[in-house]
């Protein structure tokens, strides 16, 4: 306990010391130096409290109160596939959450006992499969790309996915053959499960609310987000008085400690991850030790260095919810092939340095390897044919 203690209080301080850090005292203004800690704050004032502590609460209460029988059914390795893949996909899209905040929903999927294919389809989905990015990609970018944006990510799902069942098939057969212990029985019923982890999912998804894009301040997505605060605390009260009603002490020791397990797990990564991708490349719109005009050079035209380049930086770069729009539309400004745009918005937003390094942690180094090569290569394939098509 004192162990535990002593992690939870050292995790406290440097969220602390990020949040509150006084970047003018450190005497410089930009470059490296500056944008590693300035990142890691931003990463601090906008993520932490609002996405990831919801998405451990989420992960924690999948893996103590969904039935792994359940898991199995829906998503595991020998789950009718259509079935398996269509549920990943759509769960995924309807979190609206950014590279970092799906991950401990992920882990704890895959941890009750669901297959590598679903769980990565729900892996990439959750961020790439946005409605209300590519709602604002096509809005912003051209029906076009909003288009291509959808198709694409709904392919690069099911199809990532199920590739990355067919090259690790020997290990699933041995995972499935190995079998899963029976969950306890605690009878209650399926519609309090369901407004349980409704009320955690609604949390997330309104507190991280976007801000509208111009012209849509007066829209119903506009005045949502005026009271997007309202709605999650709305949400935060009626989740407490579950807790109260519904579940009993042991059990929500139980869900606490799981979440802690996914939290110490998982922050102090995502922590060295941002800070080493603020180094290399910086916020949008501020110079690093790469400089944007470098990106921006590389990415013209519609080679297949250009898309392959864009889908590598984008996937080492790291892209808050609907971000990556504003971003791409200077880029594009600034000489960005159409192509080379596409393969970055198909590989940056489900991808980043600090989600690689998570993903390792959970499947291991070579799994996750074939993971982001699959997403660039097949960003880059998709790139080089929306250019072609462009042209």
């Amino acid at each position: 306990m004192k162990k535990q203690i002593a992690i939870f209080l050292l995790m406290a301080a440097v969220f602390a010391a990020a949040y509150l850090l006084p970047l003018s005292s450190l005497g410089v203004a930009e470059g490296p130096f500056f944008e590693a800690p300035a990142m890691l704050q931003d990463y601090a004032h906008h993520h932490v409290l609002t996405c990831l502590i919801p998405a451990f609460f989420i992960a924690g209460g999948i893996t103590v109160f969904v039935s792994r029988a359940s898991v199995m059914k829906y998503f595991g390795p020998t789950a009718n596939k259509v079935l398996a893949y269509g549920v990943a996909s759509v769960s995924g899209s309807m979190l609206a959450v950014c590279s970092c905040t799906v991950l401990p929903i992920f882990s704890g999927i895959h941890k009750r006992g669901a297959g590598l294919g679903p769980a990565i389809a729900f892996l990439y989905s959750g961020p790439a499969i946005n409605v209300l990015a590519i709602i604002l990609t096509a809005r912003v970018l051209g029906w076009r790309f909003g288009l291509a944006r959808a198709v694409g990510a709904v392919l690069f799902s099911v199809a990532i996915g199920f590739l990355m069942h067919l090259i690790f098939l020997k290990e699933e057969r041995r995972r499935a053959a190995a079998g899963f212990a029976v969950p306890r029985d605690d009878g209650r019923p399926l519609w309090k499960q369901a407004a349980y982890f409704g009320a955690m999912v609604a949390i997330l998804v309104f507190a991280n609310w976007g801000k509208p894009g111009e012209g849509m301040e007066g829209t119903l997505y506009g005045f949502i987000y005026s009271i997007r605060y309202a709605i999650a605390a709305f949400f935060l009260v009626a989740l407490l008085i579950m807790l109260a009603s519904w579940f009993r002490r042991d059990e929500l020791k139980e869900w606490t400690g799981s979440t802690w397990n996914f939290a110490k797990q998982i922050l102090p990564l995502l922590f060295a991850g941002v800070l080493v991708a603020g180094f290399l490349l910086g916020r949008p719109g501020h110079e690093a030790l790469i400089p944007s005009k470098w990106v921006a050079s590389l990415v013209g035209g519609n080679s297949i260095r250009a898309n392959l380049f864009a889908s590598v930086s984008g996937a080492l770069m790291y892209f808050a919810t609907l971000t990556e729009v504003p971003i791409l539309q200077g880029l594009i400004g600034a000489g960005m092939g159409k192509g080379p745009a596409l393969a970055l918005l198909l590989a940056g937003p489900a991808l980043s340095l600090p989600n690689m390094l998570v993903i390792r942690s959970v499947l291991g180094m070579k799994k996750t390897l074939v993971y982001v090569s699959l997403v660039a290569v097949m960003a880059t394939i998709s790139g080089l044919i929306f250019g072609l098509i462009q042209i």
